[in-house]
């Protein structure tokens, strides 16, 4: 945690090479003819309408809600010994630059907040701590997991918080700090401490959300739906997602715990945070649970699947052996009743020297020949089991 220090009586003259790289001297403007030239401020703000809420507070009590980020600067100026909360929401990266002439903030952490998309991380510059995490909510409607990234910038005197997404919501995070003024008296390290708590309680609903979707996939897999795999895809990919968020965490906090001696932590404030730790590394192990979950059902339903196409093969074979079996019966009948129909279409023919025509015999003789025949055919087919 960054060490507790007095604000300087001029803290205008807390001044840094990145200050004067964000802010270099311009020459005054020449005033219209006739009248006195303006003063002007040590540095040129942009105002936003990303500010969230921006207050200063003092022994744990809200004494001004400035509207403007050059307000919040001048109360805090006015303030010896108070502390500054700026809430922003996807702000401009004049506002970030602002910012960071104000409070000295590193150019990498400013970077990185400007950027958005980073890893959960924890990094110190000095006596500034510069911390990103990856917020989630559950959302019923389309049952799907939504995340949000929060960058936190905690320094002697100032918090800043920088939001991409819409998750959290940190107005609770402020009324609930509101609402024990012992506990935001501890300065800036409680107000980590109840944002922390605030991101690590948003995931039990995602977690609930999850292991309820999990529950239906089982079913719709034993119940054939075709639909399952794809939900089972994507609900995976929310989990890797979900995983990245949640395991960094682990580490930060164990982190932050290690530096409770060295830099004189409240113990009220350990206690709070070796409780969101152990939030932390439950819910870290249900997300490693629900990953394995969710390969075991997608290789049960590949099986599933597998089967029911065999299945389906096997069925497809039995009926075209059956096909065959008939096709052969067909063509054995039809093979045995060709066998007279040619021999009474060759004597049907009435050729004049046909020996046949005028011999005693000849009608019996072809019966007989057709019979034979269609009998040693009927016998063939049956030993082979066309028949």
């Amino acid at each position: 945690m960054p060490e507790r220090r007095q604000r300087p009586a001029a803290r205008q003259s807390r001044t840094s090479g990145w200050r004067r790289a964000l802010n270099p001297p311009q020459p005054p403007a020449a005033p219209p003819s006739g009248q006195p030239p303006e003063s002007t401020s040590e540095q040129t703000l942009v105002e936003t309408g990303s500010v969230v809420q921006s207050a200063v507070y003092r022994d744990g009590v809200r004494v001004s809600s400035p509207g403007s980020l050059a307000e919040t600067y001048t109360e805090l100026h006015q303030q010896p010994g108070g502390m500054a909360w700026i809430g922003l929401a996807r702000p401009t990266g004049d506002e970030l630059l602002s910012l960071a002439a104000e409070f000295d903030l590193h150019p990498l952490a400013v970077e990185d907040a400007m950027e958005a998309h980073q890893r959960p991380k924890l990094e110190r510059y000095g006596d500034t701590l510069f911390v990103v995490l990856r917020a989630a909510r559950y959302l019923d409607a389309s049952e799907e997991v939504d995340f949000g990234e929060l960058h936190v910038f905690v320094g002697p005197d100032f918090l800043i918080t920088v939001r991409h997404g819409a998750a959290p919501d940190l107005t609770a995070v402020r009324r609930r700090m509101e609402a024990a003024p012992e506990l935001l008296a501890l300065g800036p390290e409680a107000v980590l401490y109840a944002v922390l708590d605030s991101v690590v309680d948003g995931y039990a609903p995602v977690v609930a959300g999850v292991q309820n979707d999990i529950d239906e996939i089982e079913t719709e897999v034993f119940g054939g739906d075709p639909a399952v795999s794809r939900r089972i895809y994507e609900l995976s990919r929310e989990m890797v997602e979900f995983q990245r968020a949640t395991r960094p965490l682990v580490g930060m906090l164990h982190g932050l715990i290690a530096g409770f001696a060295k830099y004189g932590t409240d113990d009220e404030l350990q206690r709070y945070l070796r409780d969101v730790a152990d939030h932390v590394t439950h819910t870290s192990e249900r997300v490693d649970g629900f990953r394995q979950a969710l390969a075991d059902i997608l290789t049960v339903n590949a099986t599933l699947v597998t089967q029911e196409q065999n299945a389906e093969m096997r069925a497809l074979a039995e009926a075209g052996f059956e096909q065959n079996e008939e096709i052969k019966k067909i063509s054995s009948w039809a093979a045995i009743l060709f066998a007279p129909t040619l021999v009474g279409t060759i004597y049907g023919m009435n050729f004049t020297h046909m020996p046949e025509l005028h011999w005693v015999l000849g009608y019996p003789f072809a019966i007989a020949l057709m019979a034979v025949v269609c009998t040693s055919l009927y016998f063939i087919f049956k030993r082979r089991d066309w028949l």
